[in-house]
């Protein structure tokens, strides 16, 4: 059995971190004996799982579902075009893009950005799915 990271770390039970994860508590029995995880018991003899661990487990989660390119994708409205503005805060964020003749604005989270690196100037490919779709005659 090994210990969490460090002495005051946040503890919680493996199957919060099961959960949290998307995994089985077998799952995670697994990682343990593979030496992938660390764990520790309480008095009672719970096991639990440091914070850091699960943090640091999904974000390796992360890091390996977007190193798999996209070969498909149902959406054929690709838009691409050059980042004009970013305006975020804390939690979100809204990114410009002009794509030719089109600006097109879309509201994310403030780390969408960081993770896909968006800066003003940069490409991006805008892909537009929506469920409504309304056409407008205008004026002869």
């Amino acid at each position: 059995m090994t210990e969490p990271e460090h002495e005051s770390e946040t503890l919680i039970r493996v199957g919060q971190a099961a959960e949290m994860l998307g995994v089985s508590v077998e799952t995670l029995r697994r990682w343990e004996a593979d030496g992938r995880l660390a764990t520790t018991r309480s008095e009672g003899g719970q096991r639990l799982v440091g914070l850091a661990a699960v943090s640091r487990l999904l974000a390796e989660r992360r890091q390996a579902a977007a190193s798999r390119p996209i070969v498909a994708q149902s959406a054929r409205n690709r838009f691409p075009g050059i980042v004009t503005r970013i305006e975020r805060d804390r939690v979100a964020a809204v990114v410009e893009v002009q794509a030719g003749p089109h600006r097109l604005v879309s509201l994310m989270t403030a780390e969408a950005v960081d993770d896909l690196g968006l800066e003003v100037g940069r490409e991006a490919v805008c892909v537009v799915k929506a469920t409504n779709v309304i056409v407008e005659i205008p004026s002869s």
